[in-house]
């Protein structure tokens, strides 16, 4: 992959964590899954095509980037980077 944006990063850009110590806290649990794979580091990168695989709130989320945000922005845009896919798929 040629160009990328680390994993925390994405998550607060995409507001799923409000700051990246939450979303390194969020990685460290162990739950977070990159393209089926756990990982623990949130300087790993991801990039278009990859699937993100965690836990929020009570429910399970299972999410593919779309596009690479650069910075944090309103809901709605954040919301553009990515797309939810049906777990029962």
């Amino acid at each position: 992959m040629t160009q990328g944006l680390r994993l925390d990063k994405f998550l607060v850009y995409c507001r799923f964590a409000r700051t990246r110590s939450r979303a390194q806290s969020m990685i460290s649990e162990g739950t977070l899954r990159v393209n089926g794979e756990r990982v623990l580091r949130g300087h790993i990168l991801v990039g278009i095509g990859d699937v993100l695989t965690f836990v929020q709130g009570l429910e399970v989320r299972l999410v593919e980037i779309e596009a690479l945000p650069d910075r944090r922005g309103p809901p709605g845009k954040a919301r553009s980077h990515y797309r939810e896919l049906d777990r029962t798929a």
